[in-house]
């Protein structure tokens, strides 16, 4: 298996000399977003550059880093035999021509379906291993782990062995106090930590404030409207902690969403009104557009 998977890696390396696609020094730039005087904002790929390519697959992830985006948001399950692959649901119904829950096959099994496309089509694809994503993304990428909540060991130890540590983001949890967190002995000290917080809590600020002393703690507010008080704080949040964003529908963000940006053409009431918050980090469904965006606005600097 280590045999396969390093030929897998060599091979996306060639592809990426050929292509000519440089180094983007991911850790470094991940690095940026916590200096106080960081003006730039990030684009995060959400299942990668799932338009053009299966969502969650290594197409999608070469995709993103030939297009330069910041980061890709993967979501990773475990299989039968304790491995782990990139995969949102926890069945394959959706997103493969086959059936049934990630957990009831072994790796080998899985390897054998292909991945739909967004037209739900058939594709040549296979389902890649969570493994397979860290090489393949290893200093070209920064990468958000999500959904890996329940096997957040087994997470970290792929990061570890990669060497990938420093380039990824790893989603914890929702509404998840940072005392109650960081007793779990899974979670490498020096790993950059994301929580989700739904604005909607009572404890909000009590949960964005257990995160002060973690330094490399992100935080992701959601909000399914726009009305809400504590919205205002935001910009205040994001002067002590970095602050991560979402564009992707309009229950994470109150309305202010990819569809209404690209298909309403209402970018300033949809994304402008999200930077006016001063996020770190914007995840999208709407990449490219977004980049053009922020560049035209001045808000991004590659």
């Amino acid at each position: 298996m280590k045999k396969l998977i390093k030929i897998v890696y060599l091979t996306f390396v060639l592809a990426f000399a050929i292509l000519g696609v440089n180094a983007q020094n991911p850790d470094k730039k991940l690095a940026s977003v916590f200096n106080k005087n960081n003006k730039e904002i990030l684009v995060a790929a959400h299942r990668g550059d799932w338009r053009n390519a299966p969502e969650n697959s290594m197409k999608a992830l070469l995709n993103s880093i030939e297009k330069g985006f910041d980061i890709m948001e993967l979501d990773v399950k475990m299989t039968k035999d304790s491995q782990m692959v990139v995969m949102h649901d926890n069945t394959i119904d959706r997103t493969t021509n086959a059936k049934g829950k990630v957990s009831d096959y072994t790796l080998q099994e899985i390897r054998k379906f292909k991945l739909k496309n967004g037209l739900g089509r058939i594709t040549p694809h296979g389902i890649p291993t969570m493994e397979e994503m860290m090489l393949a993304a290893k200093g070209k990428i920064i990468i958000n782990v999500d959904k890996g909540n329940d096997h957040l060991k087994e997470v970290f130890n792929i990061l570890q062995e990669t060497g990938t540590l420093n380039q990824a983001i790893v989603n914890v949890g929702d509404n998840i106090d940072y005392t109650k967190l960081k007793s779990n002995e899974a979670i490498p000290d020096e790993a950059y930590l994301m929580v989700v917080v739904n604005m909607k809590r009572d404890d909000v600020t009590s949960i964005l404030n257990s995160y002060l002393p973690n330094k490399k703690s992100i935080i992701q507010p959601i909000f399914d409207t726009d009305t809400l008080k504590n919205l205002n704080t935001i910009p205040e949040i994001a002067k002590k902690q970095v602050v991560w964003l979402n564009s992707l529908w309009p229950s994470l963000n109150g309305g202010h969403d990819d569809d209404r940006a690209v298909e309403q053409n209402q970018k300033t009431e949809s994304w402008g009104w999200l930077i006016a918050k001063k996020p770190s980090i914007l995840q999208t469904d709407r990449p490219t557009d977004l980049l053009i965006y922020l560049k035209q606005s001045g808000l991004y600097h590659k």
